[in-house]
C-alpha cells in the first residue's frame, strides 16, 4: 500500500537525512487485509526511525505531545490504533512539544 508520510515539529530529525515527507510502499502484518496504524508504527519505528524512537514512540503508540491526522483527520476520530488506511493516503506526524528534541 503506497502512503506519503510527513514529519513534522522536530520529529523529523528523528529520521535519516531529517527528511519530512517520505513515500513509502507498506504491506499488512500478521494476515491483515488492510494495513492498520498500529501496524503502520512498528513499521516506521524499523524502517525509518534512526535514532531516539522512545521520542516518537511510547508503547505500541505514540507518544503524548504528538499530533496524528490522516488524511487531515485527526487520528483518534479515524479509530486510532485501530484506523485503516487506505492507498494514497497521507499520514502526519507532528511534535506539539518544543524543547524536548
Amino acid at each position: 500500500m503506497h502512503l506519503t508520510l510527513e514529519f513534522g515539529g522536530g520529529l523529523e530529525l528523528l529520521l535519516e537525512k531529517s527528511i519530512k515527507m517520505h513515500k513509502v510502499d507498506v504491506q499488512p502484518i500478521d494476515g491483515q487485509e488492510k494495513v492498520m496504524m498500529k501496524g503502520l508504527l512498528s513499521w516506521v519505528k524499523s524502517n525509518l526511525i534512526k535514532e531516539r524512537p522512545e521520542m516518537f514512540l511510547k508503547g505500541d503508540s505514540v507518544r503524548p505531545g504528538v499530533l496524528v491526522l490522516i488524511n487531515d483527520c485527526d487520528w483518534e476520530l479515524c479509530g486510532g490504533l485501530d484506523a485503516e488506511l487506505e492507498e494514497k493516503d497521507v499520514v502526519v506526524f507532528i511534535s506539539t512539544l518544543h524543547g524536548v528534541l
